[in-house]
């Protein structure tokens, strides 16, 4: 009979233990162990910002040509045009109105001419004081030369009219009077230009000029 317990105890399905929750103690400690993936340490990332923008400072340099330049460089073409108004004596006979526009440098021309050989004075003296004189500026000595070769230029015409003799009638008598009405014309433009430029203290460039003046110096 007391086998029949000891049965009974074998029938019975053995307990299953509980499955043991963790504690809250442990929780808190297994939450505060480092992630393998997490950093220990917080990381501050830099904020990156723009770089201002560069503000490039452009410095202008203005160099005023000096007065004393001017006026040399202004004097100097009045040799050209003094020697060239004669080629006006056509357009001054056609138009006797437009000698009212020279009347201002009548003065000046009448001093001029009554020197004896000022032509050739005041070209020497332009060339050799002006052009050849290391100690004057540059804007100064191209200004004198470009007078000088356009004084220069002036003398061809008259070699050509003796050479051809062209009289007094004729088509070649009509072809002088035009080739010295265009010559004028041009000198005056070349004088007036050639003025406001250098009182404006700016670099004049006549046609056909220039280029020898430049190459002169």
């Amino acid at each position: 009979m007391a086998s029949i317990p000891l049965l009974r105890l074998s029938l019975l399905p053995p307990q299953t233990s509980p499955s043991k929750k963790p504690s809250s103690s442990s929780a808190n400690i297994t939450a505060r162990l480092p992630h393998p993936l997490r950093p220990t340490v917080p990381i501050s990332l830099p904020r990156l910002t723009p770089p201002p923008p560069t503000v490039r400072s452009i410095s202008m340099s203005y160099n005023p040509t000096p007065a004393t330049d001017r006026l040399i460089s202004a004097v100097a073409y009045f040799l050209p045009f003094f020697n060239g108004l004669h080629y006006g004596r056509f357009v001054f006979a056609q138009y006797p109105t437009l000698g009212a526009a020279f009347e201002p440098i009548l003065p000046l021309l009448s001093l001029y001419r009554s020197v004896p050989y000022a032509s050739f004075v005041a070209f020497f003296a332009l060339y050799l004081g002006v052009v050849r004189n290391p100690s004057l500026s540059r804007y100064v000595r191209f200004n004198a030369m470009q007078a000088v070769v356009l004084d220069v230029l002036l003398v061809i015409p008259l070699l050509l009219q003796r050479i051809f003799n062209p009289g007094r009638a004729g088509i070649g008598y009509k072809i002088m009077v035009m080739s010295h009405n265009a010559i004028f014309v041009f000198i005056v433009f070349c004088f007036v230009y050639s003025l406001v430029y250098s009182i404006l203290g700016r670099t004049p460039y006549l046609p056909f000029v220039a280029d020898a003046a430049g190459r002169q110096l």
